[in-house]
């Protein structure tokens, strides 16, 4: 047993910190979760009184961008005083950020409990002890930055070469050397065709979903759960329409980085906001890439309409408010 645990730490609760960043990890690396359960094992076999497993951040991020409803149960038990120590596979599971790291140490400090990892028993009380809290944190929080890093450079240079793959509306997929390409399914691809036929039509997105809908035809919509995109049919929707038409892909463009997101602060806690993007903003745009369904000149018309149309809504909107002529 280490020296830093006490009879007055054991007399206390053990609390066992599970957490893993993203569901995709939550249900494929088992052998991590393992891990961070057997901390309870090892916790009964020191001694301690009671153990207290917290699951409750499985699939959530510690960067402190997401609330931790597990992290705040986990501060509220420390602040009790009923904690002896508080368990984690290592640093990273507790926080990816400095804020939270730190608070949690200075509350240990106040509390007396002890902080556990396969290296060690950490009393925050003493200074050197302190010390090596403090660099576990610091370096959890680099090493969560520079893997961002690596990662948006990789990814990135992928994108300007037009490889990188992300989820692709209804009516494309991607083929087995990595291009995209028209989806096979015959009833999906004239789906799609139909759409932006009667848009050629009508001139209105509204008129077409309108027509969809009086004509019960269903739209296929792309739904994803973790990593596995499913193709499902469904009653035609107003968004479903207007995101085919306005998306460049359609016209054969392999378009990235048409959404960005924005930092701000909420309740003292970062949020981050998404938004569409200008054109001109977007990170890469490669035309005639793939097969489309319909020409950049297309496209770049019916953009023109789409916007046309929605300046007709303001401006009727903005004379409806008026009351009417006097």
């Amino acid at each position: 047993m280490s020296a830093r645990i006490t009879t007055e730490h054991l007399r206390r609760t053990a609390v066992v910190y599970v957490r893993q960043s993203t569901m995709a990890q939550v249900m494929g690396n088992l052998e991590s979760q393992r891990r961070q359960y057997d901390l309870a094992g090892e916790a009964q076999a020191k001694g301690f009184a009671s153990v207290t497993v917290i699951d409750d951040d499985l699939g959530r991020s510690g960067s402190g961008r997401s609330e931790r409803p597990g992290f705040e149960r986990l501060v509220a038990l420390v602040c009790s005083g009923e904690v002896g120590a508080v368990y984690c596979i290592e640093a990273s599971r507790l926080a990816r950020n400095g804020r939270d790291w730190h608070h949690l140490i200075d509350l240990c400090a106040l509390a007396g409990s002890l902080v556990i990892d396969p290296d060690g028993a950490y009393d925050p009380r003493l200074v050197n002890d302190r010390l090596l809290l403090g660099l576990k944190g610091t370096m959890s929080e680099y090493e969560l930055s520079l893997m961002r890093q690596r990662g948006i450079a990789a990814r990135d240079a992928k994108a300007q070469r037009g490889e990188f793959r992300f989820m692709l509306p209804p009516g494309f997929c991607w083929n087995e050397e990595g291009r995209i390409e028209i989806d096979p399914d015959e009833h999906v691809a004239d789906t799609i065709r139909l759409v932006f036929a009667k848009f050629r039509e009508m001139g209105s997105a509204r008129q077409v979903f309108l027509w969809l809908r009086d004509a019960a035809i269903k739209m296929p919509v792309v739904r994803r759960n973790v990593e596995v995109c499913k193709l499902v049919w469904k009653a035609a929707a107003y968004h479903s329409v207007v995101q085919i038409l306005h998306n460049p892909l359609y016209a054969g463009a392999y378009a990235f980085g048409r959404t960005g997101q924005r930092t701000r602060l909420t309740d003292g806690r970062a949020r981050t906001v998404g938004g569409r993007k200008a054109r001109n903003e977007w990170s890469v745009l490669l035309r005639d890439h793939h097969p489309g369904y319909i020409t950049w000149q297309e496209f770049e018309d019916n953009q023109k309409l789409l916007l046309e149309n929605a300046h007709m809504k303001k401006n009727c909107a903005r004379k409806s408010a008026r009351g009417g002529r006097f």
